[in-house]
């Protein structure tokens, strides 16, 4: 998988940044599952930086693992797809639509995800056709690689 290609390295002086509150406005999600307490900086249709803090409080915890608490693969991964889904459905055109999975392809994992750690989430999205596409994903801790893969999503009115 290439690097990026828009995303900055770091969030822009001038950055898009969206609260939990904000992302609630463009995403379904609620607890537990709403998976990105930030958006750091994104640009509506082509990418999108967000971060979640991996609580021990996580309810995931209870039983993955006792006694070795690891951040399942599933929920980094969907994190992601929710860090994507905030650039998707941000433009006006998708405004009160639905971003489902319709794919995850080449997804590695590198490094366990634990209570305490910041998951940088970074997604960009590479193609796209009509209401289907795909992005690259990355989730990051402390600099370090931990998830990557291909998301193929489709974009839905649910109706």
């Amino acid at each position: 998988m290439s690097d990026f290609q828009e995303i900055p390295v770091n969030p822009r002086d001038n950055a898009n940044t969206l609260n939990a509150n904000e992302i609630a406005q463009i995403l379904p999600h609620r607890y537990p599952f709403a998976l990105v307490d930030r958006i750091i900086d994104f640009e509506a249709g082509k990418w999108a930086i967000g971060r979640k803090c991996v609580s021990i409080n996580e309810q995931f915890f209870v039983g993955h693992f006792p006694g070795y608490p690891v951040m399942p693969g599933v929920l980094i991964l969907e994190a992601l797809a929710q860090t994507g889904a905030v650039a998707v459905l941000s433009l006006p055109e998708n405004k009160g639509k639905l971003a489902f999975f319709a794919g995850i392809d080449k997804a590695k994992f590198k490094k366990q995800v634990v209570p305490g750690d910041v998951l940088e989430l970074k997604c960009e999205l590479i193609k796209s056709h009509g209401p289907i596409g795909v992005a690259l994903a990355k989730a990051y801790v402390d600099g370090k690689l931990a998830v990557s893969a291909e998301l193929t999503f489709a974009v839905s009115d649910n109706k």
